[in-house]
């Protein structure tokens, strides 16, 4: 049966279970005289529809409150383990596979290193693959409540009919590899389960703002500052975030040259592997034998030692001119977007921390137009290192709710629609 509005019985089954299901994930628990104003729905819409859910075992009592002179009303939630996500961060050091139940907790985790083969695309194919079985293995985990796999992987992501999820990252020398393609092929999963494949700073971001530093911003940018830069741009006209490469804006005419290829990007003075770089061309304490990470660790305890130690004077002006670069950066964005909070994440990121936010604040404020600078924040995001991994499993996530609950069917055309709606009209706040 079709409505004068073109929807379906179906359709409008599906968007009651999905109302009450993100009402419940994000504001929950609640009775069902709450989830009536909060949903919209009528009263016998909301005991139908949480009766379906809590047959399915996707809802579950979660104790009681008491009611104004009635009797005790039942609190109901999410169940937190009738679903699994895997969450991907194909990174800059290393490959991390993390398991989670609906709540999003951590059930399981693997990282595989990225050493000499670097990007090589069976190399991390077969990391994914691995580390997807490793975390399947673990007690408690079922392939059969697995509702998805997202990752998270540096470049542009081109979302095509026959293909599936390209990845064009030029950085990292990948020219068009149909990553979802490779992965249906190489990983044994049945058929049904999807795959959901996007920018690293788009996962980052898509986490920070359901979870993290950005909630409750309507115009956000979060960045990921790790090898390289990058950033998601969140706004009311895209509020499921966009990735932009921020990181190869030309801010030197004919400057250092990009990994990219090109002269003078902001990654090339602002991403850690140009930090690091810069310190050893001006004579800088040598880093052989250190992954990137703790390369920068040395290069901070350089630049900033005990009290009563002669801080090391290259690291520093390197430390201070990046600083410079990356404010100059976020004056960019903030006069571009004028957001409302601007959020630095990552490995590198987190590692220069509170200690380096001072001057990057500073700068950006200096370079910007001042109406815009003056009502902008700038602060770390807050979930740490794992915000990629969170992010990526929280495209399934946004997946199965943007289904009402049910789970994707075989070779179905509709998946990124119904991921897509789900990130839109998520109200985390």
């Amino acid at each position: 049966m079709v409505g004068r509005n073109g929807r379906t019985v179906r359709d409008l089954r599906r968007a009651n279970r999905t109302a009450v299901l993100q009402r419940l994930y994000f504001d929950g628990p609640l009775s069902r005289f709450e989830l009536g104003p909060a949903t919209g729905l009528s009263s016998g819409s909301v005991s139908n529809v949480v009766a379906d859910l809590v047959a399915d075992g996707l809802v579950e009592e979660a104790g009681s409150v008491d009611s104004d002179g009635g009797r005790p009303r039942t609190l109901l939630r999410v169940a937190p383990h009738s679903g699994h996500m895997i969450g991907v961060d194909v990174g800059e050091t290393r490959v991390r596979v993390e398991l989670f139940d609906l709540n999003l907790t951590e059930l399981a985790r693997v990282e595989r290193p990225l050493e000499q083969q670097g990007y090589d695309v069976e190399v991390i194919v077969g990391h994914i693959r691995d580390g997807i079985d490793e975390v399947l293995a673990t007690e408690g985990a079922s392939p059969e409540l697995l509702l998805g796999v997202g990752v998270g992987v540096p470049g542009i992501v081109e979302h095509t009919v026959d293909r599936g999820a390209v990845v064009h990252g030029q950085t990292i020398g990948w020219d068009a590899v149909p990553l979802e393609e490779l992965l249906r092929t190489r990983c044994q999963l049945r058929d049904s389960v999807p795959y959901f494949i996007d920018n690293g700073a788009k996962t980052l971001g898509q986490a920070e703002m359901w979870f993290g530093a950005g909630r409750g911003a309507d115009n956000a940018v979060v960045v990921l500052f790790g090898s390289g830069v990058g950033a998601c741009l969140v706004t009311a006209d895209v509020e499921h975030g966009r990735a932009v490469e921020w990181g190869h804006l030309t801010v030197r005419v004919r400057g250092r040259r990009c990994r990219c290829g090109a002269l003078g990007c902001l990654e090339a003075y602002a991403g850690a592997e140009s930090l690091l770089a810069r310190w050893r061309e001006e004579g800088g304490r040598p880093t052989e034998g250190l992954d990137e990470e703790s390369a920068l660790t040395a290069m901070l305890a350089a630049a900033y030692p005990p009290e009563g130690t002669e801080p090391d004077p290259v690291a520093l002006a390197v430390l201070e001119e990046t600083a410079e670069y990356l404010g100059a950066g976020l004056s960019d964005l903030i006069n571009l977007f004028q957001p409302e909070r601007i959020l630095i994440g990552g490995w590198a990121g987190l590692q220069l921390g509170a200690r380096f936010l001072p001057a990057v604040r500073r700068y950006a404020t200096t370079y910007a137009l001042r109406h815009p600078a003056e009502r902008v924040t700038i602060d770390l995001g807050r979930l740490g290192p794992d915000a990629v991994t969170v992010g990526a499993a929280i495209l399934p996530l946004a997946d199965f709710f943007g289904r009402g609950g049910r789970r994707a069917e075989p070779a179905t055309d509709d998946r990124l629609p119904a991921w897509r709606t789900a990130l839109e009209e998520r109200s985390p706040r």
